[in-house]
């Protein structure tokens, strides 16, 4: 597999971030490729990728969670957009936090307000219905 060395990995991150992965192991020994891929982990994390995003060194290189580092380029993608990359993607732009401050009042008069996930009292309700666990009168009876 193309990514399990590592390199192509701590090269997308000098890209992003030039001069992050300083020295790149180019060896074909196991230790020093996944040496590369712990310092691509280390670099996604210091840009700004959550460490629940992240995958372990061994799911790459033994190819146990392929889903995971799927999952953490796409999330990489997306922190690049975020910053400000305007080059190839395959992720969307987070969303900016929209903090909102509101006064004392504004929170009181929302208090007294019902939800549409609470339902209305103005439409239809459940008055005249029977009550729980009594039967249903499917048939007049004609007596």
């Amino acid at each position: 597999m193309w990514l399990k060395d590592g390199v192509k990995l701590c090269n997308v991150m000098n890209v992003l971030q030039p001069g992050v992965c300083k020295k790149i192991n180019s060896s074909s020994m196991a230790f020093k490729q996944m040496e590369n891929i712990s310092k691509f982990l280390e670099a996604i994390e210091v840009y700004g990728v959550r460490k629940q995003d992240k995958f372990q060194t061994v799911d790459l290189y033994e190819n146990q969670n392929m889903m995971q580092v799927y999952f953490c380029l796409i999330q990489l993608s997306s922190t690049s957009i975020t910053k400000g990359y305007d080059g190839a993607s395959c992720g969307v732009k987070l969303a900016d936090s929209n903090k909102r401050n509101f006064g004392e009042a504004q929170l009181r008069e929302g208090r007294n307000v019902i939800g549409l996930q609470m339902g209305t009292n103005k439409l239809a309700s459940q008055s005249g219905m029977t009550a729980y666990g009594t039967g249903r009168q499917i048939m007049k009876n004609n007596q």
